[in-house]
């Protein structure tokens, strides 16, 4: 067997649930178990780090609110590509993933929104303003709720699995948008100092403490995400035993 096919039929085993299952149940502690080492070395070399000469200690919420962001995006990024797993690929944990992403996601961007609220208002002095960047995030997370809600408010798991990727990659405009804001428009929200052409312009005493914690949130964001897919497959396990049930005590009464 080459080992084209030999990946491929991996990628076929992982895409059965009841193997996923069992992938994630042997995965999650360890992971879980990685996410909370590396989190904690990201917030003690957090505050560890020097303040900065304008913002002070201020500038610590830098590296939680930071990674929240990019996790925001990231995430509905993961939900696009899970959407077209499923209206392309047909493929069998596509819906699972986006379903199960998206709690996570408007968590990650409610934090993003609140740490940005309690970093905005020493430095702008307001705790919040409608510019490109910050209003662009609101919407990300009005369109994470409204996800939520669709995904739910249909009874048929497939016109929902339909309906909800159809919507994810729709509103995915919205990921450019709020990347590219702050080059677009003139807001108060400060440049990418990271992820730059002509490299970050961010000192390394800060940028190591950064990336560590964004690399600790991403981690955890994956053990979450690893969790909710196994408790979304369990409880359409559930529904379907339930009905089977159902139809089982109508064929006997009837």
């Amino acid at each position: 067997m080459s080992e084209t096919a030999v990946s491929a039929r991996r990628w076929t085993d992982i895409a059965n649930p009841t193997r996923f299952v069992a992938l994630a149940d042997r995965v999650v502690p360890w992971l879980a178990g990685l996410t909370a080492i590396v989190l904690a070395a990201g917030l003690w070399m957090a505050f560890s780090a020097p303040a900065d000469y304008q913002q002070g200690t201020t500038v610590r919420i830098m590296y939680i609110h930071v990674p929240f962001a990019w996790l925001s995006m990231m995430c509905y990024t993961i939900m696009a590509i899970a959407a077209l797993g499923t209206l392309v690929w047909r493929h069998p944990l596509a819906d699972v993933s986006l379903k199960a992403a998206a709690p996570i996601g408007a968590a990650f961007t409610a934090l993003a929104l609140v740490t940005g609220s309690i970093w905005g208002k020493p430095m702008w002095g307001t705790w919040w303003v409608w510019d490109a960047r910050l209003t662009s995030v609101f919407v990300l997370f009005l369109m994470y709720l409204g996800l939520m809600a669709l995904t739910r408010a249909l009874d048929d798991p497939s016109r929902s699995a339909r309906a909800a990727a159809v919507v994810t990659l729709v509103g995915f405009i919205n990921i450019p948008i709020i990347k590219f804001s702050v080059d677009w428009w003139n807001t108060l929200h400060q440049p990418a100092s990271v992820f730059r052409l002509d490299g970050p312009t961010i000192d390394a005493s800060m940028l190591y403490p950064l990336l560590v914690c964004a690399i600790g949130f991403t981690l955890m964001f994956f053990t979450l995400h690893l969790m909710a897919m196994r408790t979304e497959i369990w409880r359409r396990r559930v529904i379907a035993m339930r009905r089977i049930a159902a139809r089982s005590a109508e064929a006997r009464g009837a």
